[in-house]
């Protein structure tokens, strides 16, 4: 069941093949499986594009990374036009609690990407950080900045 957000609302294209749900990507061009998850997913680069300006050209959905040996995957991760990482967002799906855990994994993303900027989303709640790596410090932020001013 597709649960309201605490997002806008979106015209998403939903397929439903025999009782499997899936919605187009319009990032990655394709139909996609509907979990929980990509709900969130697909709602928060909406968000990214059409209420905070960030291009699509240069939003990456699912990258891959290595860490301590480990294959992971970030959900969404945001460029600059230099092809600098400038976002993270890590996104749950909406029956998960956002907890310490849940920081924790996205911190440790963000080891690998240094990204100064991280977002962690169930869909209902929304929780906005600036890093500083210089000073392994972290502050939060009431909301995420537009990307022409990050």
């Amino acid at each position: 069941m597709l649960i309201p957000l605490n997002l806008p609302p979106y015209p998403f294209k939903l397929t439903d093949d025999n009782g499997k749900l899936s919605i187009f990507d319009e990032l990655r061009k394709k139909q996609i499986i509907l979990t929980p998850e990509e709900w969130v997913r697909q709602h928060f680069v909406q968000y990214l594009i059409k209420e905070k300006g960030y291009p699509k050209s240069l939003i990456k959905l699912e990258g891959g990374l290595k860490l301590n040996g480990l294959s992971k995957r970030t959900d969404i991760v945001v460029f600059n036009s230099a092809g600098e990482r400038v976002l993270l967002v890590e996104c749950k799906a909406p029956s998960v609690n956002i907890t310490q855990a849940t920081f924790d994994q996205a911190a440790r993303y963000n080891m690998v990407h240094k990204v100064a900027l991280m977002a962690v989303s169930n869909g209902l709640q929304h929780y906005y950080c600036k890093i500083e790596h210089e000073t392994d410090s972290y502050r939060f932020l009431a909301e995420l900045p537009v990307y022409n001013s990050i």
